[in-house]
């Protein structure tokens, strides 16, 4: 991946159908009063009383769901008339209320790409998400954090995502340090401040404020003690991981300078952090370990580390993992991970990963490019795919060029409707389960032969 990002300010996002329904129920869903100023006239009673019978009453549905209902089940009118009364529902006096809009038209925006519809709106909807952040608690304050970052995955790279980060960084910044902020929301505003930065600052100096911001943060949790063998985890853990991950991710776009400012002083420090009692951070740490090496060889290709010796030992012994005293889950996912980041820093090989998406592929081939994808999966989740399709800048990040147009008739013959599916996930469960039959009975035999 380009250490620069182009900037692209003329994105168009795709014109796929929307959902069935109305927006007026979801007050009902989430409980609360509404504002005087109602979403719906009297006219609409017939779509309100529809909206009752559909799933689309409930914001989180469109989570659930995903752009396949979407297509099939409605038309782009029926998801943005939605949407408005999602948008006026954020000035709702129910907490609940408020916080299931946002999270409506999150999933909503998540699922597809609406850029003209929110380009017109994008004030209103930054107010909206601005005031939420202000006046709103733990999960609200949440919910609006995880809104901008999708907002600003829509918008792109340009002076309207500029605009976003503007207005929300200070607010963003706040929350993260504020001690007496739910952990949550702390740790989602990380997140968002981050891909936010990532995505919109054109201006250096903010680049490297927010990364100082981010680094006060997750330096917390180095060892502090030299005779401390262990790091053991606190409430402030899950804040810490989400704050590496976003510091990590904006290195990636800095400039060689600073990139190697950044090595020397955190290079000694983050192998501390694989002596956490928290898997998550563990992982974390491995992982931007990985990167932080592929960034340093990338800039020099002679590059020594001197702990070498010692760190490839931890990593190997992280990758053998056995301690009985840890979740065999937990077991399993740490020594998958490490047996790549070991690799990785031992033999400067990447197990190349291959992500489908429509007709087309991408191969993942570096431990920046699958940060950056990991980072923007995790806040699409199943809406990804349709993004790697249908969003320019996205595209341009991952370096797809421009998005592959398909007709109709073409998109219809790959859709694999779910009927089909659960009938291929039938039919393969079945021959597993007569395969292991099978091998059971062999053994069987084999015990009484003997």
């Amino acid at each position: 991946m380009p250490k620069n990002k182009k900037r692209n300010t003329s994105h168009r996002g795709g014109s796929g159908g929307g959902g069935s329904g109305a927006a007026a129920a979801t007050a009902a869903t989430a409980g609360g009063q509404h504002r005087n100023v109602q979403p719906f006239s009297d006219e609409d009673a017939s779509i309100e009383t529809m909206s009752h019978c559909s799933g689309y009453s409930d914001p989180s549905s469109f989570a659930e769901d995903g752009p396949e209902v979407l297509d099939e089940e409605g038309t782009q009118e029926d998801l943005e008339y939605k949407l408005k009364g999602f948008i006026d529902l954020t000035l709702d006096k129910s907490a609940k209320t408020r916080q299931a809009a946002l999270e409506g038209i999150k999933n909503a925006l998540a699922s597809k790409m609406l850029y003209e519809f929110i380009l017109e709106r994008r004030m209103t909807l930054t107010d909206s998400i601005e005031r939420c952040l202000k006046k709103g608690k733990g999960d609200e304050q949440r919910a609006a954090a995880a809104l901008a970052s999708v907002l600003c995955i829509q918008l792109g790279p340009g002076i309207e995502s500029e605009e976003v980060l503007k207005t929300l960084g200070p607010i963003l910044k706040k929350i993260i340090c504020d001690g007496t902020a739910s952990i949550q929301a702390r740790q989602t505003c990380a997140t968002c401040f981050g891909v936010c930065c990532f995505i919109a600052t054109d201006d250096i100096t903010e680049l490297y404020s927010t990364l100082q911001c981010l680094e006060n943060i997750f330096t917390k949790s180095y060892l502090k003690e030299k005779d401390t063998n262990v790091i053991c985890s606190t409430p402030n853990t899950a804040l810490h991981i989400s704050s590496l991950l976003a510091w990590t991710l904006l290195l990636t776009i800095c400039p060689i300078n600073e990139v190697k400012k950044k090595l020397e002083v955190h290079f000694h420090k983050l192998p501390s952090l694989l002596s956490s009692d928290d898997v998550n951070m563990r992982i974390a740490a491995g992982e931007s370990l990985a990167l932080l090496f592929e960034l340093a060889r990338g800039m020099e290709s002679d590059f020594f580390y001197e702990d070498m010796e010692s760190l490839t030992q931890m990593l190997r012994t992280l990758a053998t993992d056995g301690n009985k005293h840890r979740a065999k889950v937990d077991k399993r996912k740490q020594r998958s991970v490490f047996r790549d980041i070991l690799r990785a820093v031992e033999e400067r090989d990447f197990p190349t990963e291959t992500v489908k998406f429509g007709p087309e592929r991408m191969y993942i081939d570096c431990w920046v490019k699958k940060h950056t994808y990991d980072t923007f999966k995790e806040i699409l989740g199943s809406g990804m795919q349709y993004h790697l399709q249908s969003n320019e800048f996205l595209r341009n990040v991952f370096e797809l060029g421009p998005p592959v147009m398909l007709d109709a008739a073409a998109l219809k013959t790959m859709k694999i409707s779910r009927f089909e599916r659960h009938l291929y996930n039938s039919a393969a469960f079945k021959a597993r389960t007569k395969a292991r039959s099978k091998c059971r009975d062999k053994r069987a035999d084999v015990g009484e032969f003997f």
